[in-house]
């Protein structure tokens, strides 16, 4: 995200103030006064041209709905960040000057930023520009919704004489529908040649040993006389104290107390800007351990349960002693103060709630005390390592295995079941091969009254009540779903596959006798229902191709809407007459028919 990034080390960040503090309440409660042009909001979500400063969007009683849910870009809880939402016109929304910085040195100007929109949104993007002394050096290009923090800058060369700086962010992109962001751990820093301390970041010696000696390495032609000076820390790295005269390529460590120290070196060009703070790089830090020759164990195990010191486990309560060779060759005598004691008999008192619903993860063990052994206790269930109290919710039907440990390895162990008391099930029975127009009566094989039925595809069970033994008649192959409701509010769900042959039951008579003694008195079309829906047209011609009889939209089996054997209100010469159809079907499908029919009298 860099339009150039340091190649080297970085000092300290000059810029203490900009991962905006941490504090207690959601949204700091005073004004920083820290965005030109933007006012300050304490009650979010910002509108546009204001911002806010707060430690997670997702702690608000109230937000705008595109805007996602999140927390600052760091581990610490209450940790600050600032959120801008865009003026209509675009415009700087950050400025801070930096002074007493050192001519001729390359910095690092950065800025951890965020569109504040969830992915997909689609809506205005930021396109923030970092300025110094009012020119822009980068731009971010469009900041994509993408739910993640990312960082941007570039570094920069002061001038010859330049020992002030004005800082500054500006959005280029006009605020309304969209373009809103937060911004986080702002750093400007001195870039340098890579500054490092040779060999691994830990270096272990002997407690009798002789002294340890760092070396520095400096790559890079940055400075043309690099100045250095080696520090060490005393409180594991919190804070660091210059170590009198030693401003050479090496340093030796001289303690002999066994225990941890801490190394590190300054580096600037030349010696009057290794004195400010605000020059000079910082190398990687060094950890020296001094291996004790001798170390003291006092423990207490339960009974059951062994102590391993090297190659030997003890099990007993007693005073041993081990002599022991690291991999340095440090000798090192361990007394070890063993108690053995008897299992005290742990027993937690639990609450359990099964879930409401066999589909539902609303189930809660907790565990809310521990009879026997001795704290503090450690509770693993379902793999999940707690303390007490331990309160497990959002859980399903299941098994949930537990251990609870105290503090000298005594243990139970079980397992808790959790189940819903009315199982709610479905089942719509074994997948059917069926014909074209065959009825099927529908049986849900429901466990409980079911008050609410949703089919999927739709249009298939046109029913959401009162469905079962309820008929239907499918036209097409299709697997259907069902999410059933009951009376408890429990959801279950089922499918069935439904193979339809596509037969086409149509029959033509080939004769007919139209003399009213009411047998075959009329010519029509005869089809199984409901496998054909319609005889779109029914038309009779004589053997010259004239049409004698024509009739639309017919029902099948239909013979009162059909041919009577007249022309013109006279009886019709007996003799072969052909006849064409359209039949419709149930699954759409149109097929045309056509044949010959003999008229007798």
């Amino acid at each position: 995200m860099f339009a150039q990034q340091c190649s080297g080390n970085l000092g300290d960040n000059i810029f203490s103030e900009g991962d905006f503090g941490s504090g207690p309440e959601v949204v700091l409660p005073g004004d920083p006064g820290i965005a030109p042009g933007f006012t300050y909001q304490r009650n979010p979500p910002p509108n546009d041209g204001f911002y806010t400063i707060t430690s997670n969007t997702g702690r608000w009683g109230n937000s705008f709905g595109s805007w996602d849910a999140f927390s600052d870009n760091s581990s610490d809880p209450n940790g600050y960040f600032m959120v801008v939402n865009a003026n209509f016109e675009p415009g700087k929304f950050y400025e801070q000057r930096v002074d007493d910085l050192c001519e001729n040195t390359l910095y690092q100007f950065t800025a951890d930023i965020r569109n504040v929109l969830r992915r997909g949104t689609n809506q205005l993007m930021p396109n923030v520009s970092f300025s110094i002394d009012g020119a822009i050096r980068f731009t971010t290009g469009l900041i994509p919704e993408e739910e993640t923090w990312n960082t941007y800058g570039f570094i920069f060369t002061t001038e010859p004489g330049q020992t002030s700086v004005l800082l500054a962010l500006s959005n280029n992109a006009p605020g309304g529908l969209g373009n809103d962001l937060a911004l986080d751990n702002i750093s400007f820093r001195a870039c340098g040649p890579t500054a490092r301390i040779a060999g691994a970041a830990t270096l272990s010696v002997c407690e009798d040993g002789g002294p340890a000696t760092l070396t520095s390495e400096i790559i890079g032609d940055q400075y043309d006389d690099p100045a250095l000076q080696w520090q060490q820390s005393f409180d594991g790295g919190l804070s660091w104290e210059n170590a009198p005269g030693a401003t050479g390529n090496t340093f030796d460590h001289t303690g002999r107390s066994s225990g941890f120290y801490f190394y590190r070196y300054l580096l600037a060009n030349g010696s009057v800007n290794l004195t400010n703070a605000k020059c000079r790089v910082v190398s990687n830090v060094k950890t020296v351990f001094v291996v004790p020759n001798r170390y003291d164990i006092t423990d207490t195990i339960c009974n059951g349960l062994t102590y391993e010191v090297g190659r030997n486990s003890y099990a007993e309560s007693g005073v041993s002693q081990d002599t022991l060779l690291s991999s340095l060759g440090c000798d090192s005598i361990i007394t070890l103060r063993l108690t053995v004691l008897d299992d005290g008999g742990i027993t937690g008192d639990f609450m359990v709630t099964d879930p409401s619903c066999s589909d539902r993860r609303d189930g809660v063990i907790s565990l809310n005390g521990v009879s026997g052994g001795t704290g503090p206790y450690t509770y693993v269930l379902d793999s999940i390592r707690r303390g007490l109290p331990f309160f497990y919710t959002d859980l399903g039907e299941g098994d949930y295995a537990y251990s609870l440990t105290d503090r000298f390895g005594c243990r139970e162990e079980g397992i808790i079941i959790l189940s819903s008391p009315f199982p709610f099930d479905v089942d719509l029975g074994e997948d059917r091969v069926i014909e074209l127009g065959e009825r099927i009566r529908l049986s849900d094989g429901a466990t409980d009254e079911v008050v609410s039925y949703v089919f999927t595809p739709a249009g298939i069970i046109d029913c959401t009540e009162d469905c079962d033994g309820q008929f239907f008649t499918p036209p097409e192959s299709a697997t259907v779903q069902l999410v059933a409701t009951s009376s408890a509010g429990c959801e279950a769900r089922d499918s069935v596959r439904y193979t339809v042959l596509k037969s086409r039951r149509v029959y033509s008579p080939t004769a007919f006798s139209p003399n009213n003694d009411g047998i075959n008195d009329r010519f029509a079309l005869f089809a199984a229902t409901p496998n054909v829906r319609s005889v779109s047209f029914l038309r009779v011609y004589n053997r010259w191709g004239g049409v004698v009889f024509s009739g639309e939209n017919l029902a099948p089996n239909e013979t009162r809407s059909g041919w009577d054997g007249t022309v013109n209100g006279q009886p019709a010469t007996t003799g072969l007459y052909l006849y064409s159809a359209e039949v419709v079907f149930l699954d759409g499908e149109v097929r045309a028919y056509s044949g010959g029919v003999t008229l007798l009298r």
